[in-house]
């Protein structure tokens, strides 16, 4: 297989916007190409759940009769109209599947859109399919999938990361040039790092949730997937804003993100290097050379580099486990054969809603859902809430307070988004700690609320390393304006990550 089926599918999506705009290619053309490529390298990578090859096409036509009508049908167009898209399978689509990737949900079609999905469909960009995560957003690997594993497009023998690994990996093979996705504890970045592509995960509340199936609520966050930052920029404009159906969205004006990505002057900006996050046990040595050469081209651009202290850091990683499953076992409560879900009778006994409950959770989630269910009920349950919960709650406010102070001495944060490069298919199924510790750089901005960025870097061992931006709560407008520099430094000294992904090989 070649990554050149159709060369637009190869075009960043802002330039793949603009040749819409100027007539030299047709939505139809874009959406089709994207659609030929998925049914090509699908058997090998597995992103998608599901291919809504009809209903995009459908779009993509209406926009080509939009642009070729001209007068106000074209002005009125957003300007990405026309420019494909692929949805993580835990935002809801009226019209397709949603699943979650679980049995639990197999076959659910939702009766209404997510508030971002709305947004999509007004701006007409066409909607290509539903894409593969841990069940339930409750991974690292996207392994947990009820309906399969997702492969990495840069080696088809690694994970693409997760929860989010099939928007990730949709959008470095070329499968499509947008994605949506959602992160919880680092479900959109470190998918991003582990593919060479870029993923954002907003301020909280900057982008509705509402739709999107809740694992944590105080932690989830809807965000784009891209191949560019400037590509991420666009799509976090287009989805951003005041939602009244989400209680806890913020009143905010959608920033310029675009354009702040495009501005690449970081001559006097502060960045700070965490130091709990940027070296130790856990962190290969092609990573850190990886983050020690992006320091050093920020430096000679004339970014003032400063190390930060944040030593509530060490307990984010354990604080987070208590909180996400603790808010994830009262979320799935829901799923109980009677309410919502799938149902399961007992084979044999007395039928009561307490066997009905049992057999549908038993057949309906994984080992992986069931594992953060049982540690969440028990953090929650009479006796263990202060324990457990409550203590990971007053650690919650002190890495808020070390942001806080380490956002006085600095404009924005910088860290290796995850310790590693993509590791084996397989290798920590067995091993759920060392699973958790590669979320140890991308937890502590879902505890905190604040805004963070992953960018392609560089390679180690010719597989892809990130690096995370962090910014203050509401000041994502920050976090692209350095990410857009390192990326525009980088690339003036070679190719862009994402433009070297190597042929896929195909799985035997």
């Amino acid at each position: 297989m070649t990554v050149d089926s159709n060369p637009i599918i190869r075009l960043t999506a802002a330039e793949m916007a603009s040749k819409l705009q100027s007539g030299e290619i047709t939505s139809v053309e874009l959406t089709r190409a994207h659609l030929d490529r998925i049914a090509e390298v699908e058997p090998t990578l597995h992103a998608f759940l599901h291919v809504n090859a009809d209903e995009a096409l459908e779009v993509a036509a209406e926009v080509d009769r939009a642009r070729a009508a001209g007068g106000q049908e074209a002005e009125k167009l957003h300007p990405l109209a026309g420019v494909p898209i692929a949805v993580k399978d835990l935002i809801v689509t009226k019209g397709q599947p949603t699943t979650a990737a679980s049995k639990m949900l197999e076959g659910w079609m939702s009766p209404y859109d997510a508030t971002v999905i709305e947004k999509i469909r007004e701006a007409k960009l066409p909607i290509l399919g539903k894409t593969n995560l841990d069940e339930f957003a409750m991974g690292s690997s996207t392994e947990h999938s009820a309906y399969g594993i997702t492969r990495n497009p840069w080696d088809t023998s690694r994970i693409p990361g997760g929860s989010g690994g099939g928007s990730a990996a949709a959008v470095a093979a070329f499968e499509a040039p947008l994605a949506l996705g959602t992160d919880t504890g680092g479900s959109i970045r470190e998918p991003a790092a582990f593919t060479g592509t870029v993923g954002t995960k907003p301020t909280y509340g900057g982008v509705s949730r509402y739709g999107a199936i809740a694992m944590a609520s105080s932690l989830d966050q809807i965000g784009p997937c891209a191949r560019t930052v400037q590509d991420a920029a666009l799509l976090h404009e287009l989805i951003g804003g005041h939602d009244p159906k989400d209680s806890t969205s913020l009143p905010d004006e959608v920033g310029e993100f675009a354009k702040a990505a495009s501005t690449h002057d970081v001559a006097g900006k502060r960045i700070g290097v965490i130091r709990q996050l940027s070296h130790g046990e856990g962190y290969e040595q092609g990573v850190l050379d990886a983050f020690s050469s992006s320091l050093d081209s920020l430096r000679e651009a004339g970014a003032e580099i400063v190390e930060v202290d944040c030593p509530s850091f060490d307990y984010a990683l354990g604080a987070y486990y208590l909180i996400m499953p603790s808010e994830a076992s009262s979320n799935l409560a829901r799923y109980d054969g009677v309410r919502y879900g799938t149902r399961v009778l007992p084979e044999e006994g007395p039928l009561t809603i307490e066997r009905v409950m049992a057999a549908t959770r038993a057949a309906g989630f994984g080992e992986e859902v069931k594992r953060r269910i049982v540690l969440g009920t028990y953090a929650l349950s009479a006796g263990y809430y202060d324990a457990y919960y409550g203590s990971a709650q007053k650690i919650r406010t002190l890495i808020q307070r070390d942001f806080d102070r380490a956002f006085e001495q600095a404009d924005v944060l910088i860290c290796p988004t995850a310790p590693t490069v993509p590791f084996k298919l397989g290798e920590k199924m067995d091993d759920p700690l060392s699973m958790y510790l590669n979320d140890i750089a991308t937890i502590p901005a879902n505890l905190a609320g604040i805004p963070g960025i992953s960018v392609p870097a560089g390679l180690s061992g010719g597989l892809p390393v990130g690096i995370q931006f962090l910014a203050p709560a509401r000041e994502d407008i920050r976090a692209y304006h350095a990410a857009g520099a390192l990326e525009h430094l980088l690339g003036e000294k070679g190719e862009a990550i994402w433009q070297q992904i190597p042929e896929l090989e195909e799985v035997k």
